[in-house]
């Protein structure tokens, strides 16, 4: 006889038979095998004692008064609490049919009777253990399940959170790509997207020459001495507030760029004519002649603008801005605020300018560089009192050039700085000789032009120092001429400069007064020991009143603040008879001397004392 294998929890069977023989045997045979067994008599029994009590398996005749076992089954099969029961049909008549209809009602097996033991144990065995195989993979498929969901669950989490990363990593890529071409501190296009955008009207352009386009260079005038008076904060402040207004000038389709420090560019696509960039740059030019509020200080910043038409002749796109930018060149040279439309004039005089770049740096190292001295004479006793050095260049083509000719493209190409180191030099050493050969030197003064510039940088004063150490020249011999300009551009900086200067003994002169500012009111300020009168208006005292009454005034204010007043351009004996009735202590011009080189100057030295 077999026995079921031991099982932790009894296996519970309901035998239904109304045969109580059959139900005593069945009973106690299952029951030597350890299983739970209850009994019942009828189909209502069955019925009532499985929904109570689910078993795990029944044992259900078919033959019975009242409900039969077929009845019974189907009662059962349509009650979800008791349709997984398996059911053993017995039956004494073990034909086809019946059979057949066991199954068809859902019965797990069939054993006829009389019954044989170990058939019985056999098949409920069976039955139990498929049972048993159906909750294990029932229970399997649920952990699996389980673990299905979870795992889903990661993989949704690992993806979402993949996603994530990617959304973040494009948007990196995309602020990445946005920050390659534009600038920074404005937010507008920078110079590599501009040029592409360019490039791709230049070849539309090329193909199709009908249409044109334009570029506008944009400089803000003097915003150097701007951003290195009022800090490099304000400065920046003050390009996003030009990069405002410079955007309320253009349309969505223009692209407005910075190209770098205070240079803005606009690209103007399919224009009709050179009308259409005019009227933009017009545009600009009144939205600049507002004032700016910068730090409770009302600023006013003016640009200017160059502009190119692009035609089929342009195959390159930085020649345009090359051309555009020489535009912009030519309207700050003629006086700033304005704007200028490139033409070929202004690209032979852009080669010229370049040209003569090169020569001045070749001419300073070459020597080709001279200082002619032209004498200053005290128009008390007519006596000389010193000289202005003047620097002079004999271009080995060009022949003898004054300084109106090239120290302006010095002093935009910051070539002054070291040109003028060598006069500063050359002025002082020379002065040192003629003390050292004539007794009657010591007396005099050199008077040397400095510009903003030098003024401005870093290692002036030292520079001085320098010369005066190695020259061994009397620093209180030495005059250093400046513009009313350079002054009241940036008067906080200059002031400390001007001050160290005079520290060193060196006395301080205002050059070309009344013809820059106004600077009257801020004159007090600068520890200045001369004004020096402009020839224009010692040129124009004949003229009129007025001029006189100029003259007059200068001469009367510097009195006032205790400096004495030197006259350029003396030509006449009426002009210097005017100068020295209104108490002018010097003068220089031709009606005294031309200036000289520094062997006629001896000479004159000489000849003086």
């Amino acid at each position: 006889m077999n026995r079921r294998p031991e099982l932790e929890v009894p296996r519970k069977i309901l035998i239904v038979d109304d045969v109580p023989e059959n139900l005593q045997l069945l009973s106690t045979t299952l029951s030597k095998q350890e299983y739970e067994v209850r009994r019942a008599k009828n189909g209502s029994m069955a019925l009532m004692g499985a929904r109570n009590n689910v078993p795990d398996l029944i044992l259900l005749d078919i033959n019975m008064p009242g409900l039969s076992g077929y009845q019974v089954c189907e009662q059962l099969k349509a009650d979800s609490a008791t349709r997984s029961i398996p059911i053993i049909f017995l039956s004494a008549q073990d034909d086809l049919e019946d059979k057949v209809k066991a199954f068809e009602l859902g019965g797990a097996d069939f054993i006829g009777k009389p019954f044989q033991i170990e058939e019985v144990l056999a098949r409920v065995g069976n039955q139990l253990a498929l049972q048993a195989a159906y909750a294990e993979i029932k229970t399997f498929n649920e952990k699996l399940e389980l673990r299905v969901q979870e795992r889903t669950a990661q993989l949704e989490s690992a993806n979402s959170i993949l996603q994530q990363e990617i959304f973040q990593r494009h948007q990196l890529e995309s602020k990445l790509r946005h920050d390659a071409l534009h600038d920074n501190l404005t937010g507008l296009p920078n110079r590599s997207l501009f040029m592409e955008r360019t490039k791709k009207c230049l070849d539309n352009t090329i193909s199709n020459p009908h249409e044109q386009f334009a570029i506008l260079f944009i400089d803000l005038d003097r915003f150097k001495i701007i951003n290195d008076s009022l800090g490099h904060l304000v400065g920046d402040e003050i390009l996003i507030t030009c990069a405002q207004r410079l955007s309320n000038c253009v349309t969505s389709k223009t692209t407005l760029a910075r190209l770098g420090g205070d240079e803005f560019t606009i690209l103007l696509e399919q224009i009709a004519d050179s009308n259409d960039a005019v009227l933009v740059a017009k545009k600009i030019l009144q939205e600049f002649a507002q004032p700016f509020q910068v730090n409770n200080r009302s600023l006013t910043i003016t640009v200017s603008i160059g502009i190119v038409i692009a035609t089929e002749n342009y195959r390159q796109e930085i020649d345009l801005l090359r051309d555009a930018d020489t535009a912009l060149y030519r309207a700050k040279e003629l006086g700033k605020a304005r704007y200028e439309i490139f033409d070929r004039q202004m690209y032979v005089q852009a080669m010229h300018r370049l040209e003569l770049e090169n020569e001045i740096r070749q001419g300073i190292l070459r020597g080709e560089l001279v200082l002619y001295y032209q004498p200053i004479i005290s128009l008390h006793n007519m006596k000389l009192s010193g000289f202005e050095a003047l620097v002079r260049w004999q271009h080995p083509q060009r022949g003898f050039m004054n300084p109106g000719e090239f120290i302006p493209l010095a002093e935009e190409t910051g070539l002054i700085i070291s040109l003028g180191k060598w006069v500063m030099h050359e002025a002082c050493n020379q002065l040192k000789v003629w003390q050292d050969k004539l007794p009657e030197a010591h007396s005099l003064i050199m008077s040397i032009n400095v510009t903003g510039d030098e003024l401005r940088s870093p290692g002036f004063l030292t520079s001085i120092d320098k010369i005066i150490a190695k020259t061994q020249v009397n620093s209180s011999r030495l005059k250093l001429e400046m513009t009313e300009s350079v002054l009241i551009e940036d008067s906080e900086e200059v002031i400390k400069v001007l001050e160290q200067i005079k520290a060193r003994n060196i006395q301080l002169s205002i050059d070309d007064f009344g013809t820059g500012y106004s600077s009257l009111s801020y004159l007090p300020q600068f520890p200045v020991d001369n004004l020096k009168i402009d020839r224009s208006f010692v040129d124009a005292m004949d003229v009129g009143q007025q001029n006189m009454e100029i003259v007059k005034t200068i001469s009367t204010l510097a009195q006032a603040l205790n400096m004495q007043v030197i006259a350029e351009g003396i030509e006449t004996e009426a002009q210097l008879s005017s100068l020295q009735a209104l108490g002018v202590e010097f003068g220089q011009g031709f009606l005294f001397s031309k200036p000289l080189t520094p062997e006629l100057s001896e000479k004159m030295i000489g000849k003086q004392f």
